[in-house]
């Protein structure tokens, strides 16, 4: 259809693809654009960009709009922590979900009185509902119910809590969303609605290495890539409903990036990370029990993590490490935004991008492009040359959710530091190293405090010990805060999340490089064939180390995570 003197409404607007949507969409020269975004500063902060990118463009033009859209209208602005401690609240965002779809509930919805509100012809749903909705985490909601049942809570304790994981499950709450926006579309005359959905793994299977402290794949990670293919389902049937609105999806299959590249302070959830002060004294004994919140008050430096990120807007905010890991080539790769915005507009104005997965579910997704393989090199590069102005090391954040990628970053990183090169590694036994990057360690509490301040304690060579911040990711919090240690659980521990300087680590650290350097090697010189990507000039003919790149090759060959599919 026609974009002119359209109305058109950007569910996420502010999120790094609606930023990217909205931005191909002033030139098709709409009525009016609607942003909307969770929070009321970020909407109208976007607005306030796009008018001063757009000068000429009326002062109502871009119009910003805030709240969750999953919960009644007047429910838009409340915490979800908040509604789920508030009997009252909680009881009617119960029925909201549960019960039947009555006038009522529909037009109390956020989404119905949106639409009613701004009468858009066309949205661009650019939210990441799946993600939105299974991180709620039905497992850490069951985890509370158990122990509040085995501790024979009172019967007000267990109503509670039943009452909260009713409004955690995932399928109600996704097909009660889609209830509300197909008949809030249909009473207010949407000619067309457009997703921008998701497969949950980056467009990986069930081998991604990526897991958030549970088994692997993580539970919570394969019901993100459930409520998904649910949600796509459910867009399916509404695209073959009579009379009801044009339905598309794109759902693309590698990350998506980016936003920025900066030196700056690194937060978590709004929050600085502030960089804790613990000597290589204050180890903890690895004695009968291990809390995985404590107590003891460790001393602030004052200062908070900066270090050189990539924004990739609400994907993450990732380090050098991260991004060129979880990039590189047979890990998750990228889309550049750009890319799937060009497809929106060409798939609303009647185009056949072949992404449409309503249209064809079958090699429909949006693969990993030429564009973003391109300049990937340079995203590094520019990355490299902040880590260079700034004397830091970009290494790991773990706010991508994988403690065993941190820990693996940093534990190359330490090697790179302490021994130098692939080869230079490979020549120390196993000992020797541990004793290194030890020393190393002890003398720099700089990189030790960041480390343990991200959540990733520190395993001492002889195991009995632990370097560790107030908070630690591995083992993950499940309901008890203490718990019991036995040399299996340290094994499995280090394993999942805990730099590891133990000489058993270390062996298998040295094993890794010289397999990586045989491999390399068993390439011939004059090989020039498109066959082999990992040549030794990828290596850097290993004298530098790219710790990203390592640890890429690491998930490939030992997790066996190589994607399938380009």
């Amino acid at each position: 259809m026609d974009i002119q003197n359209k109305t058109v409404l950007v569910l996420g607007g502010w999120g790094l693809v609606g930023n990217a949507v909205t931005r191909k969409l002033v030139p098709e020269k709409p009525k009016k654009i609607i942003i909307t975004s969770l929070k009321k500063e970020e909407a109208e902060e976007e607005v306030k960009k796009l008018q001063q990118e757009f000068p000429n463009m009326p002062k109502d033009y871009f119009v910003p709009f805030w709240g969750n859209i999953f919960v009644r209208n007047e429910f838009k602005d409340t915490d979800r922590f908040e509604l789920l401690s508030d009997p009252e609240k909680r009881k009617i965002l119960i029925k909201d979900i549960m019960e039947e779809l009555t006038d009522d509930v529909l037009r109390s919805s956020t989404i119905y009185q949106l639409l009613s509100t701004y009468k858009p012809e066309i949205i661009i749903d650019c939210i990441n509902s799946a993600t939105g909705i299974a991180y709620q985490d039905v497992y850490s909601t069951y985890h509370k119910i158990k122990k509040t049942i085995e501790k024979k809570s009172s019967m007000e304790e267990l109503v509670e809590e039943t009452e909260k994981l009713l409004c955690t499950v995932y399928i109600p709450q996704l097909i009660r969303h889609v209830q509300i926006l197909y008949n809030s579309m249909y009473a207010n005359s949407t000619k067309i609605y457009v997703k921008i959905g998701t497969s949950g793994t980056g467009g990986m299977g069930l081998n991604i290495p990526y897991t958030h402290s549970e088994e692997k794949p993580s539970r919570v990670l394969l019901s993100k890539s459930a409520v998904a293919g649910a949600h796509t389902l459910l867009l399916f049937l509404m695209g073959r409903t009579p009379e009801g609105p044009i339905t598309k999806e794109i759902k693309p299959t590698a990350a998506i990036a980016w936003k920025r590249i900066e030196f700056g302070e690194i937060k978590k959830h709004g929050k600085p990370i502030e960089i804790l002060d613990v000597p290589v004294e204050e180890a903890v004994p690895l004695i009968e029990k291990l809390k995985l919140k404590t107590d003891k008050k460790y001393n602030s430096t004052g200062e908070t993590l900066k270090s050189v990120f990539i924004d990739t807007g609400e994907n993450g905010t990732f380090s050098r490490g991260e991004f060129e890991a979880i990039t590189a080539q047979g890990q998750m790769e990228y889309v550049t935004p750009e890319e799937i915005a060009v497809d929106v507009i060409y798939e609303i104005k009647g185009g056949n991008t072949g992404h449409d997965i309503i249209n064809a579910l079958d090699n429909a997704t949006l693969e990993p492009t030429y564009r973003a393989g391109f300049m990937q090199h340079s995203a590094v590069e520019k990355l490299a040359e902040l880590e260079k102005i700034h004397n830091t090391n970009s290494v790991a954040f773990e706010l991508l959710g994988p403690p065993r990628l941190s820990k693996l970053l940093h534990e190359i990183n330490l090697l790179k530091l302490a021994c130098g090169g692939m080869r230079d590694i490979i020549k120390e036994s196993a000992y020797s190293l541990s004793q290194k990057v030890f020393d190393y360690l002890k003398s720099n509490s700089k990189l030790r405090n960041e480390i343990i301040s991200i959540g990733i304690p520190i395993l001492t060579p002889d195991g009995k010990s632990l370097i560790r911040g107030t908070e630690i990711k591995i083992p993950p919090f499940r309901g008890d805060n203490e718990l019991e240690i036995t040399p299996k659980l340290i094994d499995l521990w280090a394993h999942d999340g805990w730099v590891d300087l133990r000489e058993v680590n270390m062996e298998a650290w040295r094993k890794r490089l010289q397999q990586l350097i045989n491999e390399t090697e068993s390439i011939a010189p004059n090989d020039t064939s498109s066959m082999h990507v990992r040549t030794k000039k990828y290596w850097n003919n290993f004298e530098t180390i790219d710790i990203g790149k390592v640890v890429g090759w690491v998930f490939i060959k030992e997790e066996k995570g190589e994607r399938m599919k380009a």
